[in-house]
């Protein structure tokens, strides 16, 4: 049971390859980014419960007794019976369970539900705004999943971001696992395997699956329908492959370096989508074969992610390069592309390096490969060419850990400062 102040984070992700194509059933590769959420539990004697969210403007508190009467209040026993179904992962023999068992749309949090704790909690409905949907999420997980392991907790709760909002790059679901760990581990549901001495540690494969069913349910809140795919990279971390509802852990995956860059050019994703959809509908001939093509390439790069080792030579480079190519030039040709993007390519380009864009495309972001004899000024100087566009930009991995516990020793100082008392 836990009963000390804890520290815990989860990555974002990064679509290696695949965006669009897996929304006509190719193969898409998603990867964990080593930009974190991190999130501070502490126990609350005062019988409250407390979250903080800076990033988004949240500071929000309610009484223990209130939450109680309201999660046992408005749905009674069905409550209970549903937040105990939503938990409920089937074994799978040597598969790993990467989706709650029971991800049908008839699980998912009651309509009724919803509109009760936003009602409490002063949401407009249909709000979508970050702060909304944040609150919204930690309400309902904290509620349904109390409903299973017993009373509401008393927690402190502060969460701090490396990641933007809105950019693809899994923030919100990166918040849903944090949660969950959590939450579970506030209710004695988990185990707290961090060891005096230890600098980090990760729950067992079972309680992973449970964290991962709950942060689904958690993203389901803030998007109604997601795919699963964000917060299975955020529990497990590493490289995961998605095709048709199947997700599928890779094997072995190294560690990366590359340059993350946020053109700042705001996308809808929706439109995106569907400007893709009418040209293959229109052009068929030329536009399967196209996606096809994708489909391969994603393909390819798991091939060659799974043949390299944990410290790759330099010899596997230029084949992540030459993909990384092909696929900008075919995200341009089935029109998700963006001047921003072809900036950002030609930018990277001129010192030696090669970019693909990351996600819907259309502006948002780009991921440029660092090969591990890549010059430090080479790199330094791309970044600031890249700044000087008005990009944001930051070095970083792919390939990190999922969901981790920390001591403060293995904390960095900018982390430290923002999950500090001030």
């Amino acid at each position: 049971m836990w009963a000390r102040s804890l520290v815990l984070s989860a990555p974002g992700k990064v679509i290696l390859h695949g965006e669009h194509a897996v929304v006509h059933g190719k193969v898409a590769l998603a990867v964990a980014l080593d930009l974190r959420t991190f999130l501070r539990l502490r126990p609350c004697g005062e019988g409250r419960v407390c979250v903080r969210l800076p990033g988004v403007g949240v500071v929000r508190s309610w009484d223990t007794p209130r939450l109680q009467a309201l999660r046992s209040g408005f749905a009674g026993k069905r409550w209970e019976e549903e937040a105990a179904a939503r938990a409920t992962c089937g074994a799978l023999g040597p598969a790993r369970r990467l989706l709650p068992a029971d991800s049908d749309e008839s699980k998912s949090p009651s309509v009724e539900q919803l509109d009760t704790l936003k009602e409490f909690a002063g949401i407009a409905a249909g709000a979508s705004a970050p702060e909304s949907l944040a609150t919204l999420a930690f309400l309902y997980m904290c509620l349904a999943i109390s409903a299973k392991y017993g009373d509401v907790p008393s927690v402190d709760i502060l969460v701090w971001s490396e990641l933007p909002t809105g950019a693809g790059l899994g923030s919100s679901a990166a918040y849903a696992v944090c949660l969950a760990a959590a939450l579970l581990t506030a209710c004695g549901a988990i185990s707290c395997p961090l060891k005096e001495g230890e600098s980090t540690a990760r729950w067992t494969e079972e309680e992973l699956t449970l964290i991962n069913s709950w942060a689904f349910q958690g993203e389901r809140v803030i998007h109604g329908n997601p795919s699963g795919v964000d917060n299975a990279v955020g529990t497990w971390g590493g490289a995961l492959r998605y095709q048709s509802g199947k997700i599928t852990p890779l094997k072995r995956v190294p560690t990366l370096r590359i340059l993350l860059t946020n053109t700042k050019v705001p996308r809808s994703t929706k439109v995106l989508v569907a400007g893709v959809k009418e040209k293959i509908l229109k052009f068929p001939a030329i536009m399967n074969p196209v996606l096809d093509s994708i489909d391969a390439i994603s393909q390819e790069c798991q091939s060659v992610l799974e043949a390299m080792p944990a410290n790759p030579s330099p010899e596997y480079y230029p084949v992540l390069e030459e993909l990384f190519d092909i696929n900008q030039h075919h995200l341009n040709v089935i029109g998700v592309g963006h001047p921003s993007l072809d900036r950002l390519c030609w930018v990277t380009a001129s010192h030696g390096l090669h970019s693909k864009l990351t996600g819907a495309g259309g502006g948002g972001c780009g991921i440029t490969l660092l090969r591990p004899d890549t010059s430090p000024l080479a790199v330094e100087a791309a970044k600031r060419d890249l700044c000087a566009c008005g990009f944001e930009c930051w070095e970083t991995n792919i390939g990190a850990p999922g969901v981790t516990l920390h001591s403060s020793s293995s904390l960095n100082a900018e982390v430290l400062h923002a999950l500090s008392e001030s």
